[in-house]
């Protein structure tokens, strides 16, 4: 049994946090009066989406005093505003004249946010219940978010803290607690956090360029933080632990072990219990059980974080590539297969080798370093530079199902979904920047065509310039962002903007799908790179004979195959449709007196290239058609006396679209023919 009363640093708890608020509360007073004092003269304040303009003043007018002019009701449900296309507090003054975005807990903006705060809840939870060094900062996934904590001696939390930690939360909840916000000089955040070395270190490494650090408070709780917040804690109607582990500072295993709690929040008990019955559905057809129930896929410790595909995984592993490479082939696609591992300088030319090598596999050969490839691109960028192009040849659509290895933190791993080593379908388009939007629609629409076949409904998002870690010159991101949002635009479907979220060589749209159990993953990519032609020097030959620069679009539809296969074997609950099914049909003998003419009708569908077993055990029919359909095979064939002579099968079923069991007695090119309906139809 756990210990629910672990030690807490008492001293901590009675020195350091009056601490922190007494300074906090000398900075606020401070930048109350400042405000104060400055001129409150009138703005218009720009109502999106409707254009509608209301009246306020400067430095003292707030989102929530206009979304309590527009209702009451309104105001109650309002969590954060957009200001200028820009994140914003609802009790943070408004600065100027400015367009203004009000969302609720129906957006992304307004539920990241809820997430967000609810994080930051469970943290002071945390520290008032262990008197831990709260981290942060707190992460939100899909649904969601963790905290991540420093404890004293060798506290582990399992399911038995979570009462404590819950009434904790439910305690700041009733208290109504205000996020305050305050902005400190570096020297000023260094003081308020002394007491905690892993805030030092943020501070220190990760803000060291930033002329204004933000905190806020909420309750005891004072912490580093961007922002912004909901307005208050009550707005957390519904709260619950759902796991913990441990955690490495950095995901670093040289470095100090923390713990992390994930949690879950709604604004209402209703939405919280049906969020509960969702992830006890979920978890009944988690891929990793069903992939080793249907004898699909399987693991092993001598390889952590990278996947066997068994004989039935491979089947569908492979439909799911030749179903891509077949509109490869419709869309003008070229294949290539480039090298696994590259020397440490192309990394270097491409950017990696500063950005992102601690997430490669490095190696040593001949006293030279090589990384084994985490993206296709730079392979692709040398085979463009093999060719000397015209501005006719383009674009250039330059495709590959490559191998990459990217060294995940062993805590990150997550099954198919998050692993080692996988398959991206992968592509790169080189065009001209008058060829970016009509290549950039084409990407979208053959998105589109993918995730309608797979039954999936999608968000799609534009990710902008990151504030730090980014290459390139400004003009070039604003120009690059720009091209996205018209084709976007001339895509005609809904989106929004993710500020700072690109990849750091460009703007990204991200497409975000929905499954049959309403849970939300990122699989596509579409991105926008001026960056890469530059840096490996790419140019082709224009018609006036001179040397131009290509734009490179980075795609994938399905992202990583592992990935996508995790996510339909759980979308589609282990029943596989017929087309991309591992278990098409079985034959069952009635006896084995007919096991010479079920072997006939194996041979004839085997030939006519669907997966077909055979059952000629000695059980009884009706015994082998409920394990077929359990194991689940599409179309169950029996066969016995009638059907031998006539030449027939009987066609039991799993079960269909049009919800069907069984068929009528089919001959086989009857049955062939049902199947190839199928299979191009997608069913």
């Amino acid at each position: 049994m756990a210990n629910n009363h672990h030690p807490k640093d008492e001293a901590y708890l009675s020195s350091v946090i009056p601490k922190r608020i007494r300074l906090f509360e000398e900075i606020q007073a401070e930048q109350l009066e400042q405000l104060q004092s400055r001129p409150h003269d009138p703005i218009k304040i720009t109502l999106l989406p409707d254009g509608i303009v209301k009246e306020g003043k400067r430095w003292e007018t707030t989102p929530m005093d206009i979304a309590v002019q527009i209702s009451k009701g309104f105001a109650k449900s309002a969590l954060v505003s957009s200001v200028d296309h820009v994140l914003w507090d609802m009790n943070r003054p408004l600065e100027g004249d400015c367009s203004l975005e009000i969302f609720g807990f129906d957006s992304d903006q307004g539920r990241d946010t809820f997430w967000h705060s609810s994080a930051h809840i469970l943290g002071q939870a945390l520290e008032q219940e262990y008197g831990c060094l709260c981290i942060g900062p707190c992460k939100t996934t899909y649904e969601g978010f963790y905290y991540d904590a420093f404890y004293y001696g060798n506290l582990g939390l399992n399911d038995d803290h979570f009462p404590n930690i819950e009434a904790g939360v439910a305690k700041a909840v009733r208290e109504r607690q205000p996020f305050e916000r305050i902005e400190v000089t570096k020297d000023q955040a260094l003081e308020m956090f002394s007491d905690n070395k892993f805030k030092v270190e943020i501070i220190n490494n990760d803000l060291a360029e930033e002329e204004i650090i933000t905190v806020y408070r909420y309750g005891p709780l004072v912490d580093l933080c961007p922002g912004p917040h909901i307005p208050n804690s009550s707005f957390v109607k519904a709260f619950k632990c759902l796991n913990a582990s441990a955690a490495y500072w950095r995901g670093n295993s040289h470095r100090e072990s923390l713990q992390r709690v994930y949690g879950i929040s709604y604004p209402d008990h209703k939405q919280l219990k049906e969020y509960v019955k969702s992830i006890e559905e979920a978890k009944k057809y988690d891929h990793r059980l069903l992939g080793r129930q249907q004898k699909l896929i399987g693991s092993s410790t001598f390889s952590p974080g990278d996947w066997f595909f068994r004989k039935y995984g491979k089947r569908v592993y492979n439909k799911l590539i030749d179903f891509i490479k077949n509109e490869y082939w419709k869309r003008g696609y070229d294949e290539v297969q480039s090298q696994d591992m590259f020397n440490i300088d192309l990394w270097k030319i491409s950017g990696h080798a500063e950005k992102y090598k601690k997430n490669m596999f490095m190696l040593n050969i001949d006293e030279q370093e090589f990384g084994f490839k985490p993206m296709n691109c730079p392979g692709h960028c040398l085979e463009f530079q093999r060719e000397h192009y015209s501005y006719k040849e383009l674009p250039i659509r330059m495709a590959e199902f490559g191998v990459l290895h990217r060294n995940e933190d062993s805590g990150a791993l997550s099954g198919m979904t998050r692993a080692r080593r996988f398959v991206q379908d992968d592509a790169h388009i080189f065009c001209k920047v008058d060829q970016v939007g009509e290549e950039v629609k084409g990407v979208l629409d053959f998105i589109d065509y993918v995730y309608k076949i797979f039954g999936f409904t999608y968000e799609l998002k534009l990710s902008t310039r990151p504030e730090k870690k980014y290459i390139g010159d400004l003009e070039t991101w604003d120009k690059a962002e720009k091209d996205l949002e018209k084709a976007l635009d001339n895509f005609g479907k809904p989106w929004v903007i993710n500020k700072g979220d690109g990849a750091f060589y460009g703007p990204k749209i991200d497409i975000t799908v929905s499954d049959a159990m309403k849970r939300k993953f990122q699989c596509a990519t579409l991105q926008l790179d001026f960056q890469l032609p530059a840096r490996f020097k790419l140019d082709y030959i224009t018609e006036k004979n001179e040397k131009e620069r290509p734009v490179m679009i980075h795609r994938a539809v399905l992202g990583s195959v592992e990935r996508m296969f995790a996510i339909l074997l759980e979308h589609y609950k282990g029943i596989w449709p017929f087309w991309l099914s591992p278990r098409q049909a079985i034959v069952c003998s009635l006896s084995e007196d007919y096991s010479s003419y079920a072997k006939q009708v194996q041979k004839q569908i085997h030939e006519a290239r669907y997966y077909v077993d055979i059952d000629e055990s000695d059980r009884s029919i009706c015994k082998k058609v409920a394990d077929a359909r359990a194991a689940p095979y599409n179309y169950i064939l029996v066969v016995g006396h009638k059907e031998a002579t006539t030449g027939q099968v009987t066609v039991r079923l799993r079960e269909d679209p049009a919800g069907r069991k069984d068929l009528p007695e089919m001959s086989i090119d009857s049955l062939l023919d049902e199947f190839k309906f199928n299979t191009v139809n997608f069913l």
